[in-house]
């Protein structure tokens, strides 16, 4: 997955780039699912996205957990999960124009909670600003 994210359009920064993380997360879930989380929150720090997402199950998981199914809904989410992960991956490439070098997804039931984690490999740029914060 090392290619180049060369685009003519400028790209998304700040506020505007967590949103569009979420948003997307959130649509491939949906379109995986049938059912899309309620909330999401994307967090940028340097080489990590983490998007959290809550009330993601579908109202069959649901009570599947809710019938002492839990351990197997947590499997089904794990294949979901397996599943679109590239999918995932080129998702946050072309919106950040980086590398994912590494793809973690964690479900938990009660409190209903979905955790995406990206970790990109370093730029040119965070890797002079860590170099530069440690001297």
């Amino acid at each position: 997955m090392a290619r180049q994210h060369d685009s003519p359009q400028p790209r998304l920064e700040g506020g505007a780039l967590s949103a569009a993380l979420s948003e997307t997360i959130v649509r491939l879930l949906a379109d995986t699912t049938g059912r899309g989380p309620t909330k999401a929150r994307t967090t940028i720090d340097r080489d990590l996205i983490v998007v959290v997402l809550q009330n993601s199950l579908t109202p069959g998981e649901r009570y599947l957990a809710d019938s002492d199914r839990a351990e197997q809904v947590l499997d089904m989410r794990r294949a979901y999960q397996d599943a679109m992960g590239a999918d995932c991956i080129a998702a946050i490439e072309d919106l950040t124009g980086r590398t994912v070098q590494a793809f973690m997804s964690a479900n938990h039931i009660e409190p209903d909670l979905a955790a995406e984690v990206f970790i990109l490999k370093p730029d040119a740029t965070t890797t002079q600003a860590a170099t530069s914060a440690g001297d």
